[in-house]
């Protein structure tokens, strides 16, 4: 073979790089817009120091705050924060954006990461907080901002004294960043979008540094939050040991879409760097604050399950507030629902108003609760290691005792079913007979937590808390257990080593609903998760179907209790077993 081109070959070949060349040149040109412009207002850009983090304790940042010209404290300012520092020319395309009123008046605020200082610098190096504070997930960035950084830069006046004040609505916020700070800015409106509704993404690491890979996941997974989000990346974008830069921005495009957010991209063929994102940095502002002052809004996710069990319109309502610590709700017959006030030993009733009363004045400090096919309540108590049950005239009796019950269920049968996670012997699922007869039918879980049965009573589940696994066993005709298998698997919050899954229930198409630290993760029959339903205030222990029609979900999240109206029904144990239809394998 020859080892220059032939002519014709070389004459293709140059006009090829050429072509290459002026698209790439194209591509990366710099607008107007990112050039100072005549007779535009210029902003300033004042530089400050941040040392007094409790949240990323030890660290020093720099940042560097843009106040526009137009900027008057009588009115807080829409915010734009970004991390690495200054980037995409963004001081003057802010300059000649809201000159035109294209963008709102805006404060731009762009901050380093952290670093904590060596004890001799000479001899050893600083610790870089870069990929702690911004490739993980978890709200711990957002909260840095949002009680830390922020009120910092309010603190701060421009240099002709005016003070500096941030609009604290969501809409009037943005964030935004490069490859890691792009997953940093993702992460921070993903965890608060109270806080931040617009985002920026360039070259976002969406890969598998620190967990970052999962988001095309979970966004499919959750109902779409009021996000807008504006996607940058080249086809020459890194591809390494964490994973496909290129691949993964496209793979969060395709998921934002599928879950009915707001998004738009700029797909190119640059490398990792800041050219392209520089160049487009003034039409992604353009379309990230189109339609302002109005909220981010998003469109109708193609979740199949999420589509099957939540009713339009109907959101998390606020029962009730101001209890030390809510556990167990369950539904009565008559579609009530009771749930505990654990430290202040009391059991509470919702009624069909939604109004909460007292039921037991005194209920032992009962954790779990369950109604059985006798009509009674039964209710399992740690702080003194018995079963209790409660008959409809509020007459107590105990039915077991030397078990440190955590929570519990009652088939139709009459079978009660109780995990014992804490004690001399922790780790048990035990039954107790009709007549108070007990046997451990297994030993060693990790903290066993809540326990259900299926809606044909045919298996029973355990949430074993401190993993990531729920527990089927199949129910024999006496009513013990066989076939053990870590059968649910569960998300895990990037905070914790574990799910922290607490209760659980199902519905009639047999979906299994558990409360976890993410939320209430809802599993199909084939132990997959489908959707995960946060609640408003971030918790939840436990939850029930409640209400005439058992369509009403309620949950019980740490001083508080809510409720929200589902298309679906539930199963109670306590009514005949219901076969639901095969699962979608």
């Amino acid at each position: 073979m020859p080892k220059h081109p032939a002519p014709a070959a070389a004459l293709l070949l140059s006009l090829t790089l050429l072509a290459g060349a002026h698209h790439a040149t194209a591509q990366n040109e710099l607008s107007p817009d990112s050039k100072p412009q005549p007779g535009v207002p210029r902003g300033e850009v004042l530089k400050f120091s941040f040392e007094s983090s409790n949240i990323f304790p030890g660290t020093y940042r720099d940042y560097w705050v843009y106040v526009p010209t137009q900027y008057s404290p009588d009115r807080p300012a829409c915010l734009y924060v970004n991390q690495d520092g200054v980037q995409w020319q963004a001081p003057t395309v802010f300059d000649n954006l809201i000159h035109k009123k294209e963008i709102p008046v805006t404060i731009g605020v762009f901050v380093s990461h952290g670093r904590v200082r060596a004890g001799n610098g000479q001899a050893a190096l600083d610790r870089f907080n870069r990929s702690l504070e911004y490739d993980g997930l978890g709200d711990i960035y957002a909260r840095f901002l949002i009680e830390e950084l922020l009120p910092d830069v309010e603190s701060r006046k421009a240099t002709d004294g005016r003070a500096l004040r941030l609009s604290r609505k969501p809409e009037d916020r943005a964030i935004g960043g490069s490859s890691s700070g792009a997953v940093c800015a993702f992460t921070a409106a993903w965890e608060r979008p109270d806080s931040f509704s617009r985002v920026f993404s360039a070259i976002g690491t969406y890969v598998g540094l620190r967990g970052a890979d999962r988001f095309p996941t979970l966004l499919r997974k959750y109902e779409p939050k009021p996000l807008r989000v504006f996607l940058q990346d080249g086809s020459n974008d890194l591809n390494i040991y964490a994973g496909d830069w290129w691949m993964a921005n496209q793979m969060m495009e395709r998921a934002l879409t599928f879950s009915g957010y707001e998004v738009e991209h700029a797909w190119g063929d640059g490398g990792h760097n800041g050219n392209h994102g520089t160049a487009i940095f003034p039409d992604a502002m353009r379309w990230l604050w189109k339609g302002w002052p109005q909220p981010v809004g998003n469109g109708p996710t193609r979740n199949n399950t999420l589509n099957e069990i939540l009713a339009p319109g109907e959101h998390w309502q606020l029962v009730g507030e101001g209890y030390r610590f809510t556990e167990g709700p369950i539904a009565a017959p008559n579609g009530e629902v009771l749930f505990n006030d654990i430290p202040n030993r009391k059991t509470h009733r919702i009624g069909a108003d939604s109004k909460v009363s007292v039921y037991l004045a005194e209920s032992h400090g009962a954790n779990g609760q369950a109604f059985g096919p006798d009509g009674r309540l039964y209710a399992v108590s740690a702080a003194d290691s018995r079963v209790y049950a409660y008959a409809p005239d509020g007459k107590q009796s105990v039915v077991a005792d030397g078990v440190r019950g955590n929570d519990i269920v009652v088939s139709h049968t009459g079978n009660i079913y109780v995990t014992e996670p804490l004690g001399s012997d922790p780790g048990n699922v035990w039954l107790i007979r009709l007549d108070g007869a007990k046997q451990k039918l297994d030993t060693g879980l990790r903290f066993p937590n809540g326990i259900m049965l299926s809606p044909d009573q045919t298996l029973l589940y355990v949430a074993e808390s401190r993993s990531h696994w729920i527990y089927s066993y199949q129910v024999q005709p006496d009513g013990t257990l066989q076939h053990k298998q870590k059968y649910y698997w569960l998300h895990v919050s990037d905070a914790q080593e574990d799910s922290g899954a607490d209760g659980m229930r199902v519905d009639r198409d047999g979906r299994l609903y558990v409360a976890s630290r993410l939320g209430i993760q809802v599993c199909d029959q084939a132990g997959r998760v489908n959707c995960i339903l946060p609640t408003p205030n971030g918790r939840v222990a436990n939850l029930c179907f409640g209400g005439p029609n058992s369509d009403i979900l309620y949950a019980t999240c740490g001083d508080r209790v809510y409720r929200r109206k589902l298309k679906v029904s539930g199963v109670h144990a306590w009514a005949a077993p219901h076969r639901p239809a095969p699962p979608r394998l």
